[in-house]
């Protein structure tokens, strides 16, 4: 069983909450895995310009077109992103956007698949991890977990988190606020988050290799989004 890893921050490894989540989950899966970064990757929407409708397969021609067979190769997924404006940012977006290519003509490619989605925020993460949870239910991916974490905000080392009114800093400590480096939230530093991203990994390597069946999956899951659009009628 294999499991491909995307870290849809643009930020440095070193300094990046969701790559230190995602790169966890996977250390604990027990499975063969693989982990890319979005980081330097031109990866476009979708144009709606319907090429992949005959052979589901995206004629954009950019980045993701080499990964598509490691996408259509694995068996699961861990996906993490971080909170830009209460949703993903602009690549990890259009990257799961262009997961439409999958889905024409009842399009198996990716049905039953399994996928941890992981969320990081300078407030909260539940944002970005559910808008990865929706794009995952949509091609009939069950997800087994949702990871989430606070990480630091742009505003920590913007330069003007300290005098700036609305910046993070002040929002979570009050004005006046010297920041300090204990104070910078960092997911490695927060045991829960953690622990939470390991079981996460845990979870989805027991999944995979005890008896996981795809049909099964993929039912559940089409019945799920029927369910969610009779609600939504």
């Amino acid at each position: 069983m294999k499991i491909l890893g995307i870290v849809g921050s643009t930020r440095k490894s070193e300094a990046s909450g969701v790559h230190t989540l995602v790169q966890t989950v996977l250390n604990h899966t027990g499975c063969e895995v693989e982990l890319v970064s979005l980081r330097g990757k031109t990866i476009n929407g979708c144009i709606a310009c319907l090429g992949c409708v005959k052979d589901n397969i995206c004629k954009v021609k950019d980045d993701l077109a080499e990964m598509r067979d490691n996408i259509v190769a694995a068996d699961a997924y861990v996906i993490g992103a971080p909170n830009y404006y209460s949703t993903l940012n602009a690549v990890t977006h259009a990257f799961v956007e262009r997961w439409f290519q999958f889905r024409h003509q009842e399009g198996n490619l990716l049905w039953g698949k399994l996928a941890v989605a992981v969320g990081v925020g300078g407030t909260s993460g539940k944002y970005p991890a559910d808008e990865l949870e929706k794009f995952f239910l949509y091609n009939f991916i069950e997800t087994v977990a949702k990871v989430t974490g606070q990480g630091a905000a742009s505003c920590y080392s913007c330069g003007y988190g300290e005098t700036c009114k609305v910046g993070i800093p002040t929002l979570l400590h009050g004005p006046g606020v010297k920041i300090t480096e204990e104070m910078i939230p960092n997911v490695a530093k927060q045991p829960a988050t953690m622990q939470a991203a390991a079981e996460a990994g845990k979870l989805l390597g027991k999944r995979l290799r005890e008896g996981h069946d795809r049909m099964r999956v993929t039912q559940n899951m089409q019945q799920k989004l029927m369910t969610m659009f009779k609600h939504s009628a």
